[in-house]
């Protein structure tokens, strides 16, 4: 098996935070002290997009799986044990597939829509050069996430052989519940507010997403070796949406607080659901005999209707801001 090449993630993150030569800052202010000698000052060394890029071929294993089998929603009803091995491998495969474009649809279409109206100051939060800097490091991140996510699943097509388009998937619930709230939304300061619940929700809670699959061993080392990379910069863009959300939030008045809190609880509803949408699609590619009952029949039972189940990040930034009791969501 192919050694990880990535050293220890809790080691390096700690190194980050002590690197010397910082820009100039106010000691004083926790926030930007915090923001600058963790995260503005140590992204030549800490991105990805600032390392050189592994050879994915050489973590290819072919023997592998591409999707651990027990995320499928259905993967204990025996109408999916029963599937034969190349129908179960392609489904696998495409699981690979449909995770890397959610990740690259969050990334373009929420995140970064976000960050960039956090960089114009929409909210008139004066964030200053640094901040701003901050926040545009993320933004190249995200444009470099969706690229390794993009060659990920082009190896995935090139080494099995097999045609699996992402065109031929739909967005996923992050993506569609973003559109539906902005969509809803009165006011351009509406739109921008929910906008920036969703921003924050998926960047705080990306890193339990990403999680799902780095653990596990069976999976493709490749796959977890792009998603653990990938997950080493979100531990820093947490950081980073979860002060820009405080600073926002403080200088907010009473109904923009509001709109905000209610477009937190809107973006965690669609960020921790499963998937069952790109189920029935994946199902109905694969011509698989009773695949619509079987994603059904999932999607009716509510022990399965999340996927990530951790969103203590955003928890514990709703109660650093004293108003976990205000978001109307079920914790």
């Amino acid at each position: 098996m192919t050694a990880n090449p990535f050293g220890d993630e809790a080691a390096e993150n700690e190194t980050l935070l002590r690197l010397p030569s910082l820009p100039p800052f106010d000691p004083g202010d926790p926030v930007e002290s915090a923001i600058i000698s963790g995260l503005a000052n140590s992204w030549p060394r800490r991105a990805t997009v600032k390392r050189p890029e592994p050879d994915l071929d050489d973590l290819f294993d072919a023997e592998k799986d591409d999707y651990p089998v027990q995320l499928i929603p259905f993967h204990d009803d025996d109408r999916f044990r029963r599937l034969d091995e190349p129908t179960r491998a392609r489904v696998l495969a495409w699981a690979w597939i449909a995770y890397n474009k959610n990740v690259m649809d969050v990334e373009q279409y929420v995140v970064n829509p976000g960050f960039r109206l956090l960089s114009q100051d929409a909210f008139g939060t004066g964030l200053g050069d640094i901040l701003t800097v901050a926040t545009l490091q993320a933004i190249v991140d995200e444009q470099y996430h969706t690229l390794m996510h993009l060659n990920a699943s082009a190896l995935t097509r090139r080494r099995r052989g097999w045609n699996l388009p992402e065109r031929r998937l739909p967005y996923g619930p992050t993506v569609r519940g973003q559109r539906a709230a902005v969509a809803k939304a009165d006011t351009p300061r509406e739109s921008a507010l929910v906008s920036l619940a969703f921003t924050t929700v998926a960047e705080t809670s990306i890193s339990s997403y990403l999680g799902l699959i780095t653990g596990d061993e069976n999976v493709q080392p490749v796959n977890r070796s792009t998603v653990v990379l990938h997950r080493r910069d979100e531990y820093c863009h947490a950081s980073i949406a979860g002060e820009l959300l405080k600073i926002v939030y403080e200088r907010l008045g009473t109904d923009d607080r509001r709109i905000l809190l209610a477009g937190l609880a809107v973006a965690l509803e669609a960020f921790s659901a499963n998937d069952f949408t790109t189920w029935t699609t994946v199902m109905d590619a694969e011509d698989v005999r009773d695949g619509g009952a079987l994603v059904a029949d999932a999607a009716h039972d509510t022990a399965r209707r999340k996927l990530v189940q951790d969103c203590g990040v955003i928890r514990r930034l709703c109660d650093d801001l004293g108003v976990a009791d205000e978001v109307p969501y079920e914790w």
